[in-house]
Parts: structure tokens; C-alpha cells; sequence
């Protein structure tokens, strides 16, 4: 194939013209057609060209495999796409092919290295091999350009060398650059060094077990781990583990009075002493301590509290040991489980209401995997015997930590571990 004809100078060359390039369904044809029913590419400048889609063009991917002209120009009509969004376009056309012909994804650096041949800021790339003779070419225009030769020699041996070699004056500016080496090189030389001796340097400086030193300086030797090792390890944390609450305004139970109820013993409504308060001053997360003996004896458990898991990663879930819940539907739309009796299969329901009012419908059609709890109804503490039914509070929340302990034990929480799935 003539450097004319080369369908990848042809393409650079209508994109640098902005020349208009059409599919067509036959060489001869003039309507441009979609390229899932096109055979040919029809480039009108600098004159009118033909080209087969399926022409292998000097473009070879890193498995060494030839892309062909419908791969090349599929890849630069998605040049703005990112790589999900153009693989799976690709995708879509090869469904539209339906075999008679295939679409190859590129991956990024082939396609970075492709649009900037296209774009004609590089006149050679990694994935592109040169046109025939241009090497050659490119040889004379250097030699042209040589210190002592004329401008007239230079521009003679530039006009020989065609398109798509280099500039004779950039070749001769080349040739003086110093040679860098690349990370393999430079980090590494020419062949790998052995550090195998570093293992016997290293092993009397290795603090040891008593009892075990010699038998950790051989492991060290042979290159298996020793118990010197492990001691120097950190212990993995176990994660807080999570109560989420509901943000229905009906709510008894808010991010505003939980830890007074939940640590204090003590309810109050949510909105009590917090008149003129916004939601911009009601935190999103609290930290609520308690001891739980039959998971850590030694010392209280730290809660993490939240009104959504709008800032949940999927792990997340895994760490809820609770939900608050009025029993509206709503609240579970974001949740993992979406649908209550799927929801507390997994994690313990708490409602908790009025004393002496019988909870909603839908609760009680949770079963019994939701806790249900009341407190007295609350009364300003300036009316008389405002005080003396508060002491039951205590005892509602002393039920349901004593739900929640049980629960936790149940799906796995133990002093120095967590469950990896609930």
C-alpha cells in the first residue's frame, strides 16, 4: 500500500483539513450511513479515497493484535467518552454487527497514544508502526540537517522524506539530546540484584521472643516468618458498631435527646430546651458509651449514631446492631433491606412510644423481631409530680440495651471482633 493510501495518514490528514468523512454501504456510495451497516470509508480530502472497514491498519494493541480501520475510527467518534461509557458503546455496536464484523475496545494508553497521532501533535507512538521506507527517510532529512550542511540541503532532504517523518531541524536538535534511561533501567540496572544476604545481616538485630530466638534467626535465615515478626504487628481495631435512628419528626427518640435517654437513663422530648435551634445545629452523628459484660467486660462499647445511611459504604452494614423505628415505610427506602420483614431478619427493631397507647398497626405486623418500648408521657418539670414517673425511663432503657447485648452476641460481636456479614 502506498504512504497515500495508508488509511491512518488518511485520517489524520481529513482531521487536520476538517475535511468531511463519510460510512458508506458501498465504495461508489455518497449517503452516509450508520456504522453498523457501512463497508467503506469515504475520505474527501485531499482527494476522494475508498477504504474498506475492515482494512488492518499500522495500529497494534499491547496483545499484538492489528486493529482495522472500523476499530480506529469507532475509537475516535468516542474520543470524548470515558472508558466505561466507550466500551460499552462498543459493546452495543457489536450486538449491531451481529458477526459480520467486530469492534476491538481499546484500552486508555492505546487510545492516549492513538488521538494524539490523530490529533497530529506526535508523528510516531508506542502502538504505531512507521509507514514503509520512512525510516529511511527520516535517516536522509537527519543527514541533510547535519552541523556544516546548507538550508537548501535541509529542505531538499525534507521535501524527499514525505509525510509523517520528522522534521529535518527537530532530527537534528534530537540528535544532541542525552539518552535517559527508563524506570527498569535506572532503579533496577541491567540485571536484578540478589538482597537474599541482607536476611542473615538483619536477624541478630531482631528483638525475640525469650525461649524462641533461635528458632525465630533460623526462620528469618530460611526466609519463613518468625513469631519476632508477629509481635511487632498492630492488632486490628474492631469496628464501632452502629445504631441507626429514624428521622421522622414523630419520632420520641432524635439525634437531640438520644444520648441523654440511651447513656443518662433519662427522656426528655427532642425539641426541650432547644428553642430557636436548627438543623444545622442538631449534629448528624453521636457517640453513645456503654458496658456490655457479656461482650467486653473490661470496657464500655462505643456506638456510633445516625439518622440515614446516606453516607454508608457497603461494609457498612454489617456493623448496624440496631434500628429506631416509628414504623413508617419510608425510612427503609435507602436502606440495604428496603422491605421491614426482610430488615429485621437481619438487625433488631426498637419502637418506642407512650405509655399506655397501644404502638401503630404496622409495628405490631413486624413481629417479634422489633422490641416495642413506652416511657411515661412527658410533663414540664415545673407542673407538680412532673419528676416522679421518670424513674421508669431507666428501666425501659436498661430493656433495651439488654436486647441489643443479646442481639450482638447472637450475630457474632465479640471484645476483639466484629461479624463480617449479618
Amino acid at each position: 500500500m502506498a504512504a497515500s493510501d495508508d488509511p491512518l495518514l488518511l485520517l489524520r490528514q481529513s482531521i487536520a483539513a476538517g475535511a468531511k468523512i463519510l460510512t458508506t454501504a458501498s465504495p461508489d456510495g455518497s449517503e452516509d450511513v450508520a456504522l453498523s451497516k457501512a463497508t467503506h470509508l469515504v475520505f474527501t480530502h485531499p482527494k476522494r479515497v475508498a477504504v474498506p472497514l475492515d482494512t488492518p491498519t499500522r495500529f497494534t494493541s499491547a496483545n499484538e493484535t492489528v486493529q482495522n480501520l472500523r476499530s480506529i475510527y469507532f475509537a475516535w467518534l468516542n474520543r470524548d467518552h470515558a472508558i466505561p461509557e466507550y466500551n460499552a458503546a462498543a459493546a452495543k455496536l457489536n450486538e449491531d454487527l451481529a458477526g459480520s464484523a467486530t469492534v476491538h475496545s481499546l484500552a486508555f494508553v492505546e487510545r492516549l497514544v492513538l488521538f494524539t497521532y490523530l490529533e497530529g501533535a506526535q508523528e510516531e507512538g508506542e502502538f504505531i508502526k512507521p509507514l514503509p521506507g520512512a525510516k529511511d527517510d527520516a535517516a536522509e532529512a537527519a543527514a541533510a540537517a547535519a552541523p556544516g550542511a546548507s538550508l537548501k540541503s535541509a529542505a531538499a532532504a525534507a521535501a524527499r522524506s514525505g509525510k509523517g517523518t520528522l522534521d529535518p531541524r527537530l532530527a537534528h536538535i534530537y540528535s544532541g539530546e542525552r539518552r535517559m534511561g527508563d524506570r527498569n533501567s535506572v532503579l533496577r540496572g541491567v540485571k536484578p540484584t540478589d538482597f537474599s544476604h541482607v536476611r542473615k545481616l538483619a536477624a541478630p538485630f531482631i528483638t525475640r521472643k525469650p525461649g524462641s530466638g533461635s528458632r525465630s534467626a533460623q526462620q528469618l535465615t530460611a526466609g519463613g516468618p518468625g513469631p519476632a515478626l508477629a509481635l511487632n504487628q498492630k492488632p486490628a481495631r474492631r469496628p464501632d458498631p452502629i445504631i441507626l435512628l429514624s428521622p421522622s419528626a414523630s419520632s420520641l427518640l432524635r439525634m437531640a435527646n438520644a444520648k441523654a435517654f440511651l447513656e443518662g437513663g433519662r427522656y426528655q422530648p427532642p425539641d426541650y430546651g432547644l428553642a430557636g435551634a436548627t438543623a444545622s445545629t442538631t449534629p448528624s452523628m453521636l457517640h453513645v458509651s456503654r458496658l456490655l459484660k457479656g461482650i467486653d467486660p473490661a470496657r464500655p462499647t462505643r456506638f456510633i449514631l445516625v439518622e440515614g445511611p446516606e453516607q454508608f459504604k457497603p461494609e457498612y452494614w454489617n456493623r448496624v446492631v440496631a434500628v429506631f423505628t416509628t414504623g413508617q415505610a419510608w425510612q427503609f427506602k435507602n436502606y440495604r433491606w428496603s422491605q421491614p420483614a426482610e430488615l429485621f431478619k437481619h438487625v433488631l427493631g426498637v419502637y418506642l412510644g407512650w405509655r399506655g397507647e397501644e404502638p401503630p398497626e404496622t409495628v405490631r405486623s413486624f413481629g417479634h423481631r422489633v422490641l416495642a418500648c413506652a416511657v411515661d408521657k412527658w410533663r414540664d418539670p415545673g407542673q407538680p409530680g412532673a419528676e416522679t414517673s421518670r424513674w421508669r425511663d431507666r428501666e425501659v432503657v436498661e430493656a433495651i440495651w439488654k436486647a441489643i447485648e443479646e442481639s450482638m452476641r447472637a450475630k457474632g460481636w465479640r471484645k476483639d471482633a466484629a461479624p463480617t456479614a449479618i
